[in-house]
């Protein structure tokens, strides 16, 4: 007889709050703005985490508003770490990893200017 199993199904990754608070904490250390609040709120599209900052060096937003500059994205055993391109206004893929930290720390120290434009 021969069966074949169902595949399985992805798992879907869970956003906890606790990485909410690792995030705010990691950006206390950052280099770039210190002087700024950057916020970090729910994806509201996809799981993770969105981080948005005013925009000081007014190169993205003339006004200096506040604009997206990460996205942080748990998988099944994975993070995956985004950075915003405004001008074609879409995520784009940075970095992944299997721990939160290391992303935490190439978007507070950003020496190419990516993550803080």
């Amino acid at each position: 007889m021969n069966t074949l199993a169902a595949p399985l199904p992805l798992m879907q990754a869970v956003v906890h709050d606790m990485d909410r608070v690792r995030i705010e904490r990691a950006l206390r250390q950052r280099v770039r703005y210190r002087y700024v609040q950057p916020q970090v709120e729910r994806a509201s599209t996809a799981p993770g985490w969105v981080v948005s900052s005013p925009c000081c060096s007014r190169n993205i937003d003339p006004s200096g508003g506040v604009i997206s500059i990460a996205w942080l994205e748990p998988a099944e055993g994975m993070w995956s770490l985004y950075f915003r391109d405004h001008v074609h206004d879409r995520w784009v893929l940075h970095d992944e990893c299997h721990h939160l930290q290391p992303l935490l720390d190439e978007v507070c120290l950003d020496p190419t200017r990516v993550f803080w434009p």
